[in-house]
């Protein structure tokens, strides 16, 4: 989703996925495929990485989802630069986690993707206001 708003707005950035739990190259969920389709997103291919301190390193920006996800990838080095996704899309904090509904009901992945669908389009516009903002010197 983030990839495709970035890119219908022209944002010049790269999107990638990494976790705090799911154990390296496992696929999306039947639960989480199923939403996907339903909003038009193909996760069939999607393959799990690990949060590294490299990918933290290589990062510029990095949003969790919850709590816990913030603390992981600062303790990997992500300082300054690590915010809970809701946090950063409200550019204030909100405190608000995201939940994940890993093994639950279907209903939950929809009510995840319903707010991503809320917060993402959010991220994006600071984003693309941040990129088209003139840098002062």
């Amino acid at each position: 989703m983030a990839r495709a708003l970035a890119a219908a707005r022209g944002l010049d950035i790269i999107v990638s996925s990494a976790g705090t739990s799911a154990p390296q190259d496992a696929p999306a969920s039947d639960a989480s495929i199923l939403v996907g389709l339903e909003r038009k997103l193909d996760l069939s291919t999607h393959r799990a990485r690990v949060l590294t301190r490299e990918l933290v390193d290589d990062a510029s920006l990095i949003l969790g989802m919850a709590a816990h996800h913030v603390a992981a990838a600062r303790a990997l080095g992500g300082e300054g630069k690590v915010f809970l996704l809701t946090d950063y899309a409200a550019s204030a904090p909100t405190g608000r986690a995201i939940h994940d509904p890993f093994g639950e009901a279907l209903e939950s992945y929809r009510r995840m993707a319903d707010d991503l669908d809320v917060e993402i389009p959010r991220v994006i516009g600071r984003l693309a206001n941040e990129q088209a903002a003139p840098r002062r010197s």
